[in-house]
């Protein structure tokens, strides 16, 4: 079925418009007759735009916002509909309006944003929950802001770590095939006529040559086995033990491992102080962590080291056996635990491994660009070397 707008006079000559349902256009324009309404204009309604999602900055934005209207002592509908009008995109100001609305009804905050779950990020309604019964919502929610401007940092360097290397490695790639299709064939033809066709070629040279006759199909079985490897990959991404396994490829790689790991407990610390100073409890602040985090493996380890601290065990003893949590960091909330001093002891890990982490890439970058130019360089340098070889030899005999 599909909806028609319409503009008709009635019998008593009074305009109307209006919309009406219909599986097309005929059967609309009869069921206007059968209303006794003349039609003078009917179409098809467009279908309705389809929303896109919040994006990470604007969200950022708005918690900014919101924290500042908090921390003024605005009401928490008050300040949201004042948000609402200032709000770029449309999506956003109905989003807004939506829970204001919601806490307008008597509907408490948490369960207005839970309605909205896919549009908000994970335990965002908890800590909003948590920040106005403690009556500290401004603190938790610049503690949020915190933890998401990490969070998206450390997701720029890793891309910006892979990305660097894979676009030199492509033009790398387009340079040596187009020696390959455009500069060897003809070359090899000059050698061969100088030669009078009967210079036998050295091993890198006829190596060289044989690669120049066989470059498509190299590049073709090259992007089959791509091909496998992505949908394998995506295949991962099904099953925790899937993505367990492809975060163990990340953390065995030089550097990226590195990098890969230090964002992951960036932003693991900065969630558990988001978590501990919304009144949380050191089990639940943990798991909660752990789930709110994008690693399989530290969600698993942090249900291990929730469970074994609701048994009684001390933080230290309770991480011993995960995996991804460093004992480092397990020492220090222990400590900080034991002295009072767990949210500034959070604080202080998660701008450690946060520095680390941008550390990291600069290092793995200033790293990395010498390394390929030499590699690029010396694949070049290897195909020109192979066709003078020759020369040589040619040389030699007309000597």
């Amino acid at each position: 079925m599909a909806l028609f707008e319409y503009r008709s006079v009635t019998t008593a000559g009074r305009l109307m418009t209006g919309t009406i349902e219909a599986a097309d256009i005929e059967q609309a324009k009869a069921s206007l007759d059968d209303l006794h309404l003349q039609v003078t204009e009917l179409e098809k309604t467009k279908e309705p735009a389809v929303s896109k999602s919040i994006g990470h900055d604007e969200f950022i934005l708005f918690n900014e916002q919101l924290a500042s209207l908090t921390k003024a002592g605005i009401p928490l509908e008050q300040g949201l509909r004042e948000l609402a009008k200032d709000a770029e995109s449309s999506k956003m100001r109905s989003l807004i309006n939506d829970v204001a609305s919601d806490l307008e009804k008597g509907l408490p905050i948490d369960q207005a944003v839970e309605k909205r779950q896919k549009d908000f990020p994970p335990l965002y309604g908890l800590i909003l929950k948590s920040g106005v019964e403690t009556g500290r919502l401004s603190e938790m929610l610049t503690n949020l802001n915190r933890h998401l401007q990490v969070e998206l940092r450390t997701k720029r360097v890793i891309i910006e770590s892979l990305t660097y290397p894979a676009v030199v490695i492509m033009l790398a790639a387009l340079i040596v095939t187009f020696l390959l299709i455009m500069i060897i064939p003809t070359f090899s033809e000059v050698l061969y006529d100088m030669s009078g066709g009967g210079l036998r070629l050295p091993f890198l040279s006829q190596f060289i040559l044989d690669m120049s006759r066989h470059v498509w199909d190299f590049w073709i079985g090259f992007g089959v086995l791509i091909t496998v490897v992505v949908v394998a990959w995506n295949l991962l991404s099904l099953t925790p033990t899937g993505r367990r396994s492809k975060e163990r490829f990340f953390r065995s790689l030089p550097f990226v491992g590195r990098v890969f790991k230090n964002g992951q407990l960036a932003r693991f610390s900065e969630c558990m102080s988001v978590m501990v100073n919304a009144g949380c409890t050191l089990d639940a602040a943990v798991e909660l962590s752990g789930q709110s985090s994008s690693s399989e493996s530290l969600k698993h380890d942090c249900a291990i080291l929730a469970g074994q601290l609701q048994q009684g065990s001390n933080f230290l003893e309770a991480g011993m056996n995960c995996k991804t949590i460093p004992r480092l960091f397990l020492y220090s909330v222990q400590l900080g635990a034991q002295r009072n001093e767990l949210k500034e002891n959070l604080n202080s890990l998660a701008r450690m491994y946060a520095t680390k982490t941008f550390s990291l890439q600069s290092q793995m970058q200033a790293i990395l660009m010498p390394l390929l130019v030499i590699l690029v360089g010396g694949i070049v340098g290897t195909i020109v070397l192979a066709m003078f070889l020759p020369m040589v030899g040619i040389i030699k005999v007309l000597m």
